[in-house]
């Protein structure tokens, strides 16, 4: 519960990886350009 674990989201920071806890932030940017042009065509 703190830096040392692993599974946790200071743990997560603190090692620098990812995961469900700690998902990328550009996760949700990166699907929506393709819904824009998918609409605009």
């Amino acid at each position: 519960m703190g830096k040392g674990d692993k599974k946790s989201r200071k743990g997560k920071i603190t090692k620098g990886t990812y995961g469900k806890r700690r998902p990328h932030k550009d996760y949700n940017q990166k699907m929506k350009p393709t819904d824009k042009a998918a609409t605009a065509e």
